[in-house]
């Protein structure tokens, strides 16, 4: 049977699963390729671990090794290179495990397929022994329950943690600024909160609140007042800075930046020890508020889900269900960057949605359920500690209560593209910059950086108030639409007496001087933010990019929004507005274009879609407004993929050479198995170990003399017959444990793959068995198979590695950096520069 390029669908599907030499008429009808697929692999893997499963037909023999040479004949296939004995399981495991076997090295890749038969082995044991006795009943419902047990811990340490954060840096910000005399722990709002002296006009100043220059001088007015908290704004600014930095530095270097491509590296399956550990978690949560505080632009919202994703990894170690498993762990994580999004946005299914679309590599079903109950567990939290006095769980929410019209439409759609270039804009400048970072010395100062960068954000922010202004204070004040008890310069219209209609809202008016001066204001904060967070993100401290990029899209929102409504208050009468907009009529919401805004900015450096249209929606509380959202969010998704698909998470992951295959590129090239496998036409033959006719001290050698993370095990030199794959790890592990364990291994003893040891000389020394880490099912293809189809492979089942096959003799080994490599290469690029060092 051929596999050609132009076939796919359910078709070939059916005639694979005639090659397995089992029924298939009991697996149900796949709409997709792909679904049937994986279950016919998965079903496959499984089928080699225990003959015997429950949902296969008994009467099915065993693949054959007569069978198994036919099937080699196919473009890909799941190999053995021997006779399968029925009871054999997928690692045939020892009576005493060897202890430390099936786990991974830092920088390295799970392989999904051995995890989940791993976890479907530990199920079968666990459900045939709860009928023994209550206590293995017992067992089996703390494993059942263990899954919602982790997640409800990490929901409740999640909203904990994040209304430690919210309430730490709003205090921390407004310091500042001044302090609290009666309550140094109260911020400025909390502080006049129970002033009986507090006007409408000057809500925000009390007599128990002193600036810095009170404090310091004397003075609440005049040049030596402003000079003074000037002053005092930028050093409270750099002693924030350096004292986060320094936190990073010296105790958790991995605390640093967003947390959200690493996280998307290790769902994918990429070990990074440390990265989600209880030092990175206490030392982020610290240094988040810090950063935060300093008034550098960024946000804490992206460095909730890596909070969020360490509590889920600390906790997943208190149950053995996911502890000893790193495919089930990623679950967990799964979950808990749900529960990150949530109380990041007070958007409990926007996180879910989040997880889904822009974070997870594997996600299933029951991880969708839980997510949406750690989301749930973790918004409930923070609505209990009501972090901002509100009521609500994050401190821009808003409702607006009038209609857009269907000619609102087109500066909508105008802001879309405005975030789409935005994002283009700034994922490049960006990458760029850290790029430079990385190849000069610049970048070996990272504390000098950020204080740098520090420096130059507070002296140039502190003259304009929105600048001074925390972010997320900023978008709030941005969203909010103008009412009657609004004082805010944005809202300084002039009276129209003439007005014929009276509504209940209050009616489009002119603008005043105070609006025109805040539009400028604003023009000047928005080129600051754009250049400002090009040079922020990617310093080493906590630094968010969804705030920053709201606060870009909503200022430039309000300005459009102002404008409209100007254009609309004096030119009623033209013919786009002369339906809608009646003189006195409530017609714009200028509150309404900043949030449109903010969703396109940030659509289009993240390329959200579905996810960041449901989070703004949780964030107004209006279906009205889905289709605004939509079509800016859609627009800035297509204006910044026509400059590049990648966005800036994606683009972080490659800049740091991390192993992800991303499902968003496409593969088109036609090329081979044969054209990426190792060894090439000039490189020393391959690295492999002989079923029986190696020593200890042979493999040793190897070991020591190669860097390769595993070794095909074939049959004999000659024959170059498949047996199946053996990790590095495993091997040394297995070989020293031996050498303590049992008596009588030593360097000259010969090593045993196969199931019954060869006859060996009386004066020999005792062999070594080393069958039970053999992978006696790698997943292999043959030479012709196109890359197209091994790339989808590699991204569908998260393989590790591939095997290349020739009529069932052994070619050459594809690894998931080859595969990287070859797409930088059709890509144009240099594959060294882009592979993790």
């Amino acid at each position: 049977m051929q596999w050609r390029d132009n076939q796919r669908g359910l078709k070939q599907f059916s005639q694979l699963s005639l090659l397995s030499s089992w029924d298939c008429s009991h697996i149900p009808p796949c709409p997709a390729f792909f679904v049937c697929f994986v279950f016919l692999v998965e079903m496959r893997f499984c089928h080699v671990a225990q003959a015997g499963l429950k949902f296969l037909s008994s009467s099915n023999p065993p693949i054959s090794a007569s069978q198994n040479a036919r099937i080699t004949g196919t473009h890909y296939t799941m190999t053995n290179g021997g006779s399968i004995n029925s009871s054999t399981h997928l690692l045939d495991l020892l009576d005493e495990p060897i202890p430390g076997v099936g786990t991974y090295d830092d920088f390295h890749t799970i392989d999904w397929v051995r995890e989940k038969c791993k976890d479907r082995e530990r199920h079968r044991r666990i459900n045939s022994k709860k009928k023994e006795s209550a206590w293995e009943m017992t067992k089996s419902l703390y494993d059942a329950w263990s899954g919602w047990l982790v997640v409800t811990l990490t929901g409740l340490a999640s909203g904990a943690l994040a209304g430690l954060i919210d309430i730490a840096a709003d205090w921390m910000t407004d310091l500042k600024e001044g302090i609290c005399l009666s309550a140094l722990w109260y911020n400025h709002e909390q502080c006049c909160w129970g002033s009986n002296e507090t006007t409408f006009e000057e809500r925000d100043k009390c007599p128990q609140w002193k600036t810095w220059a009170e404090l310091i001088i004397g003075q609440a007015e005049g040049p030596g007042s402003y000079i003074m908290n000037y002053i005092m704004y930028i050093f409270w600014a750099l002693s924030f800075a350096f004292l986060a930095v320094s936190l990073v530095k010296v105790f958790a270097p991995y605390a640093c930046g967003s947390g959200i491509p690493e996280i998307k590296t290790i769902l994918s399956g990429f070990i990074i020890r440390g990265y989600l550990g209880k030092w990175t978690l206490m030392i982020k949560t610290i240094t988040l508020v810090l950063a935060v505080a300093s008034g550098l632009s960024l946000g804490k919202e992206g460095p909730l889900v890596h909070v969020a994703c360490c509590c889920g990894n600390i906790f997943s170690y208190l149950f053995p269900k996911y502890s000893t498993n790193e495919a089930k762990k990623r679950e967990v994580l799964s979950a808990a960057s749900a529960a990150g999004v949530s109380v990041a946005f007070g958007a409990p299914i926007g996180g879910v949605l989040f997880s889904l679309e822009e974070v997870s590599y594997y996600f299933p079903l029951k991880t969708l359920w839980r997510s949406f109950f750690a989301a749930l567990v973790a918004a409930f939290v923070l609505r209990s500690i009501n972090p901002f006095g509100n009521s609500r769980l994050v401190l821009f929410y808003v409702e607006y209560h009038t209609p857009w019209y269907l000619f609102e439409l087109f500066p909508f759609i105008l802001l879309g593209v405005f975030g789409g270039l935005w994002g283009a804009f700034f994922i490049r400048a960006n990458i760029a910059w850290c790029r430079r970072r990385k190849s000069t010395k610049f970048g070996k100062y990272p504390v000098l950086e950020v204080i740098i960068v520090a420096a130059i954000t507070a002296v140039i922010a502190f003259p304009n108030p929105y600048t001074r202004l925390n972010t997320s204070e900023l978008i709030k004040e941005l969203f909010t639409d103008c009412g009657p008890l609004e004082s805010s310069s944005l809202c300084d219209y002039r009276n129209d007496m003439n007005a014929s209609k009276i509504v209940d809202d209050i009616p489009d008016r002119p603008a005043g001087i105070g609006v025109y001066s805040a539009i400028w204001q604003l023009c000047l904060a928005l080129i600051f933010k754009i250049i400002m967070t090009v040079f922020t993100f990617g310093i080493k401290v906590p630094s968010g990019l969804f705030i920053p990029s709201m606060a870009i899209g909503a200022i430039a929102g309000r300005i459009v929004g102002i404008a409209v409504e100007q254009l609309a208050y004096y030119h009623h009468d033209w013919f786009i507005f002369k339906e809608w907009c009646e003189v006195g009529a409530d017609c714009i919401t200028p509150g309404l274009y900043a949030m449109v805004g903010a969703a396109a900015c940030l659509g289009g450096v993240t390329r959200m879609t579905v996810s960041l249209v449901v989070i703004v929606f949780e964030l107004t509380g209006g279906l009205e407004y889905i289709v605004p959202l939509m079509a800016a969010v859609m627009t800035s998704k297509w204006v910044g993929d026509a400059f590049g698909r990648e966005g800036i998470y994606e683009a972080h992951i490659r800049l740091n050479g991390y192993p992800f295959l991303d499902a968003k590129e496409e593969f088109t090239h036609t090329t081979l198995a044969a054209d990426v496998m190792r060894p090439r036409r000039n490189d020393p033959p391959l690295a492999v170990l002989t079923q029986d006719n190696m020593t200890v001290d042979d493999i040793e050698n190897m070991i020591n003399e190669t860097s390769y993370n595993g070794f095909p095990v074939i049959m004999s030199k000659e024959s170059q017959r498949l047996v199946g794959f053996a990790l590095r790890r495993d091997l040394t592990i297995a070989i020293e444990s031996a050498r303590k364990k049992q008596e009588g291994i030593v360097g000259s003893s010969r090593v045993c793959f196969a199931q019954h040891t060869p006859s060996l000389p009386a004066e020999s020394p005792r062999p070594l068995k080393l069958r039970s880490i053999l992978d006696m099912s790698p997943f292999t293809v043959t030479d012709h198979t196109p890359m197209e189809i091994v790339v989808d492979i590699f991204r569908k089942l998260g393989l590790r590695q591939c095997l290349v096959t020739h009529n069932g003799r052994l070619l050459g080994i594809i690894t998931k950096k080859d595969i990287l490599r070859h797409m930088a290469q059709t890509a144009n690029q240099d594959p060294a520069s882009i592979m993790f060092n």
